[in-house]
């Protein structure tokens, strides 16, 4: 079979296609043939060996997906080949199969396309924790999503204008100022200017809580359009990690809450994982969220996925497709 392998940390060109053996499951294991595998920032910061996200090569990156199980281990008991199921935090998936632990797959429903379920997991359970239950958005809370055009950020839109939050989006302008707007946002503007925004929306008082997955070039203005105890909730790097932060900054800006949150502490045992994945595909399938597929690449173009992604030229979610 076929899988992007990473011989070495660098820049995207270190991506090449190679030819594995294909998997067998293991106890408690199932393999899926991959219909499509989400790419994701922290897919550039493991190629690029950065913190808790470094593997010592060879790798196989990604970890989401959806596909069809093809075999099962002996002692798995509620899934059977055929079944359709999604994954996220494991499985080496940029490839044709991969082998998952069976406790940690999510059954896709019944209809449900699963390039859509693929798009979904990862970024719709991240935007889920994010607004209710990192910071719990209450009716008429005063938010800012930053990158509201990309993949988390315009579920995470919809999600919190769901929950009654009022929604200043940022983007880079052009065609994402449309699609922010389309996914709910009240105000969208660029990255230099949310602040002013903020300050009209909620006569001064600031923003209850601003989440950030843009990080460097974000983060210094966010943690200044918070309000008295408002909260940053940083949740990835596009533009670069952040520096070390002096805890005195939240005193004198308002006894400000920080939090770096991660969505393996947020599926930390199978019932929080089927909850928030259920309720996503819920959504989906009653037409009440949309799933935005910005691109789609075949494996030997994982590359340009990754330059595409690290440029910000893209929208929602990206997905390379094992069948083309």
């Amino acid at each position: 079979m076929r899988v992007v392998v990473g011989e070495r940390m660098g820049g995207p060109e270190v991506l090449a296609v190679a030819d594995r053996e294909a998997p067998r499951p293991g106890p408690g294991e199932v393999v899926v043939e991959v219909a499509a595998a989400g790419v994701n920032y922290m897919d550039i910061y493991q190629r690029e060996g950065v913190g808790n996200y470094r593997t010592d090569p060879p790798f196989v990156p990604g970890a989401e997906g959806a596909g069809t199980v093809v075999a099962v281990g002996s002692d798995v008991k509620d899934l059977s080949v055929g079944d359709h199921v999604a994954w996220a935090g494991q499985g080496s998936s940029y490839a044709e199969q991969v082998a998952l632990s069976a406790n940690r797959v999510v059954p896709v429903p019944d209809g449900m396309n699963l390039q859509v379920a693929a798009a979904a997991i990862l970024q719709g359970m991240t935007a889920h924790y994010l607004c209710t239950s990192t910071y719990p958005v209450r009716e008429g809370d005063i938010t800012v999503v930053h990158a509201a055009a990309g993949g988390v950020g315009l579920l995470l839109t919809q999600l919190v204008k769901r929950r009654g939050g009022l929604v200043v989006g940022t983007t880079s302008g052009g065609e994402k100022v449309e699609l922010a707007l389309q996914a709910g946002a009240d105000h969208v503007v660029g990255y230099d200017r949310f602040r002013d925004i903020v300050d009209e929306a909620s006569d001064g008082a600031g923003a209850h809580v601003v989440y950030d997955g843009v990080g460097k070039d974000t983060f210094d203005d966010g943690l200044a359009a918070l309000r008295p105890r408002g909260m940053m909730v940083l949740y990835g790097a596009a533009s670069g990690q952040v520096p070390p932060v002096d805890p005195q900054r939240l005193n004198s800006g308002g006894s400000l809450f920080l939090t770096r949150p991660t969505l393996a502490h947020y599926m930390a045992d199978r019932t929080e994982l089927r909850w928030r994945a259920g309720e996503v595909f819920d959504w989906i399938t009653k037409g009440e969220l949309d799933v935005r597929i910005g691109g789609t690449y075949p494996l030997s173009e994982a590359a340009r996925a990754h330059e595409d992604l690290a440029g910000r030229r893209t929208t929602g979610k990206l997905l390379l497709l094992p069948g083309l």
